[in-house]
């Protein structure tokens, strides 16, 4: 389970309980109402923190769901060569127009994440609506809370569940900055898919310290 977001600001906290205030105004409670709420206490908090963590996860810059299935990892599954026999089935099918060199298992070694052999993951896949950082993908996987599963992941889902894919779209399978192999440059790399239209596929390495623009999907793995 990721956890990236700071503490609260006391300018955000105190921002909150003003619109807290400003509600209960409009709805302009009598004296007895305020009383009745007030011994209803806990109950009153349990249903507020419901509502804001509800709000909490809503980003505008990411869309719904556009691709929501189970996915049960093969049982002959090996993470620690996910990627190079990935990579030796890939390339040879007439289907795969490209694949990145880099994509490695030696180079994507540190994933934070390992996926179980013979467990059933909830997969879902979001469409990046607009210019959104790295951090903004992550945060927001947090709120779902994603199992980042990074180039092994995203490479066994396209083995056996090449459908999934939206077309015309690069799906990315984040891992956290650390974790993701460092280019000659510094540069972080991104694991992603593209599905063609006309049913090819490329395998290539995004920039984790540029942004991610619209037409970019996040692949987001799930415990059930």
């Amino acid at each position: 389970m990721m956890k990236t977001e700071t503490s609260i600001t006391t300018q955000q906290e105190n921002r909150l309980c003003d619109l807290f205030r400003e509600g209960l105004r409009t709805l302009g409670f009598s004296k007895e109402e305020a009383q009745e709420v007030i011994k209803a206490g806990g109950k009153m908090q349990e249903q507020i923190k419901l509502i804001l963590q509800k709000l909490a996860m809503v980003d505008q810059r990411f869309g719904s769901a556009i691709k929501e299935f189970e996915f049960t990892v093969p049982a002959d599954y090996e993470h620690d060569s996910q990627l190079d026999t990935s990579a030796e089935k890939t390339k040879k099918l007439k289907t795969t127009y490209s694949f990145n060199d880099e994509l490695t298992s030696k180079n994507f070694a540190k994933a934070t994440n390992k996926l179980v052999p013979g467990k059933t993951y909830k997969v879902k896949i979001f469409p990046i609506l607009t210019t959104v950082t790295s951090g903004d993908c992550i945060n927001f996987l947090s709120k779902q809370n994603a199992i980042l599963v990074g180039g092994q992941g995203v490479t066994l889902l396209q083995e056996n569940k090449s459908d999934a894919f939206p077309f015309d779209k690069w799906t990315v399978s984040f891992d956290q900055k650390d974790s993701l192999w460092k280019d000659a440059s510094g540069h972080h790399r991104v694991p992603s898919v593209d599905a063609d239209s006309d049913g090819d596929f490329n395998f290539n390495l995004g920039y984790f310290e540029d942004d991610w623009l619209d037409g970019y999907c996040l692949l987001c793995f799930c415990d059930k």
